[in-house]
């Protein structure tokens, strides 16, 4: 059972690394929580395991899903965008249809969500929307012809909201994550690398959260984490 009387805050792409970790420090921090995954067990598990979460299954790249799902758990006053669709492959290799699919999971639905949560919070005064983002967002590497550039689309997209917005007393923020996160399919790749190589999911939503709560004499727009040693 929820409570009501605490600010709801949105998070898409809840998977086991970076999603959950901003679902648990969201809670820590006195919020409710809307869940949206496309994977209804695992939001189910995360319900009866975390108190303060609603589990709201969805697809982020079906605008009519999102719709429902914001009619489902109201409005929020943070949205944490961190569905994330990718791929590796150079222009020759990758499907059209993979670029199109991870250009409506990481633009298309931020630009939904913005259409449907930003009115709401015009009208209260405040709120935020957080997108997490990468370095694929800034450079356009041969094999990642698939995924870079909707990152970047993606970023000038919440550039654009955040000159919209910003005025309007909302604060936009993206989150270049500069590093191999810290979960188990990272850790197979990579199986000889220390353990500070990597970031942990908890650190990313450390940030996540300070950026949701900048003081507005303060905000920033792009910021970037990333471990001590990467180099840059």
């Amino acid at each position: 059972m929820t409570d009501n009387s605490k600010p709801l805050a949105l998070v898409t792409g809840v998977g086991p690394g970076t999603g959950t970790a901003t679902v648990r420090r969201f809670v820590d921090g006195g919020y409710r929580v809307a869940m949206l995954a496309r994977d209804a067990d695992r939001l189910s598990a995360l319900e009866r395991e975390i108190a303060g979460t609603v589990a709201v299954p969805c697809d982020v790249a079906d605008p009519a899903a999102l719709a429902a799902a914001i009619t489902k758990v109201g409005m929020p006053k943070v949205v944490v965008h961190n569905a994330v669709g990718g791929a590796f492959g150079t222009f020759m290799n990758i499907d059209p249809e993979t670029l199109q699919n991870n250009f409506e999971i990481n633009t298309m639905a931020l630009f939904h969500l913005a259409r449907l949560t930003a009115p709401s919070m015009v009208e209260a005064g405040e709120g935020a929307i957080i997108v997490t983002g990468n370095t694929s967002a800034q450079r356009g590497r041969a094999s990642f012809a698939g995924f870079a550039p909707t990152k970047a689309a993606q970023r000038i997209l919440a550039e654009s909201l955040a000159r919209d917005l910003g005025p309007k007393g909302i604060h936009v923020a993206y989150l270049v994550i500069d590093a191999a996160i810290d979960v188990p399919w990272q850790r197979q790749l990579q199986p000889d690398k220390p353990d500070d190589f990597f970031i942990s999911p908890r650190s990313i939503a450390a940030e996540v959260f300070h950026l949701a709560h900048q003081p507005k004499d303060a905000w920033s727009f792009l910021a970037e984490v990333r471990p001590f040693h990467e180099p840059w």
